[in-house]
């Protein structure tokens, strides 16, 4: 096995592989060691492991860099899993091999898949049944764009809030991965969007069809009212922290606030759950109130305890993405294209906030 950190020229190699094993088809991986910063990220080569029996290995084309992965560098995301591991939270990628029950078929097919761990690879196993097929007519880099961020605006868009044609939604960091997806599947569905990003931002927030506001603007609720009088008919916060008492506040009657993260605290020590469940505990408050607005958290992973209902869920789900997408009804939005073993660059530039869409790594120049 080689170890070497990204962004120096250290490499320490330990043991030495068997003649055998030295001819086996090896991946690359990037290793997120502990609480590091980006440049902390490690490379490790190790031999590829065969599929097994409804498995199939892909050759990984795209993987992105989403906020998930910048909590967990931080050690703050609510369920990561023990140190040190590899991120990468969605790939895209096509079949080189298949493991037994699987169809042959499949071999040179490219797919998609929702792996929370592990896509910052070079090549992955993965079970058949996570896979969601990606029509050949998109760009791998472009269809990573909307595997988590895809799956995730749509549900909250479409399952929670059930927002209909005509009427009005706040989503905060429009320019963000989930933000930008977010705001064109609205718009797509006639919905009319007002958007929080950054002044510099304003204009891609407004090229996506929103109406764009300064996120840390003083007044923001007075300058929300003025585009939503009675108040708007959902509210996408992935901010959290005090900061989500302005959002339902901001609620028309009958509105929903859709909370999905914790970006205001990812940044402040201690437990990594604390923050959360705090979150959990005052939304579920509000939902006790008679105020005649409701509250949800959203988990792209809830339902995962039946896994049937969750992969046919998140199959359709995704189908209608990549749909729209392949159509030219969204625009698929890649902050950067960055080969693998440059992850570092690539976190950093994700971290940076001067970017809208989604950072991408690709495989490394043969």
């Amino acid at each position: 096995m080689t170890i070497s950190a990204i962004g120096t020229e250290t490499t320490t190699t330990s043991g030495s592989a068997p003649r055998a094993q030295a001819a086996a088809e090896t991946t690359t991986e990037i290793v997120l060691p502990g609480v590091v910063d980006p440049s902390g990220l490690q490379v490790r080569e190790r031999p590829v492991a065969e599929p097994g029996p409804g498995e199939v290995l892909l050759v990984v084309e795209a993987s992105g860099v989403s906020f998930a992965e910048q909590q967990m560098r931080r050690g703050k995301y609510y369920d990561q899993p023990p140190f040190p591991f590899v991120p990468g939270y969605d790939l895209v990628g096509t079949v080189s091999r298949v493991g037994s029950r699987v169809n042959a078929s499949l071999v040179g097919r490219r797919f998609a898949a929702l792996t929370k761990v592990g896509g910052w690879s070079s090549r992955i196993v993965l079970p058949v049944a996570d896979l969601v097929e990606v029509p050949e007519e998109i760009d791998p880099a472009e269809a990573e764009t909307v595997v988590v961020n895809g799956i995730t605006a749509w549900q909250m868009l479409h399952r929670v809030a059930k927002v209909r044609r005509g009427q009005t939604i706040l989503v905060h960091g429009a320019n963000g991965g989930v933000g930008s997806t977010l705001v064109q599947l609205a718009t797509h569905a006639g919905i009319r969007v007002i958007g929080t990003a950054s002044p510099r931002r304003h204009d891609a927030v407004r090229a996506l069809g929103a109406i764009p506001l300064d996120y840390r603007a003083p007044d923001l609720p007075s300058l929300v009212r003025e585009s939503a009088p009675d108040g708007v008919d959902a509210v996408f916060d992935h901010v959290g922290g005090d900061g989500i008492v302005d959002s339902f506040r901001l609620l028309a009657r009958g509105g929903t606030l859709v909370s999905y993260g914790t970006a205001a605290t990812k940044d402040e020590p201690g437990s990594s759950r604390l923050p959360v469940l705090r979150l959990i505990a005052r939304l579920l408050w509000w939902n006790l109130l008679p105020n005649g607005r409701r509250t949800h958290f959203y988990n792209i992973w809830a339902g995962k305890r039946r896994p049937a209902a969750f992969r046919a869920r998140l199959r359709a789900d995704l189908t209608e993405v990549l749909a729209l997408l392949a159509e030219g009804a969204i625009t698929p939005q890649v902050a950067a294209r960055i080969p693998l073993t440059r992850a570092a660059e690539a976190m950093a530039l994700a971290e940076s906030g001067t970017i809208t869409g989604k950072v991408v790594l690709i495989p490394d120049p043969r």
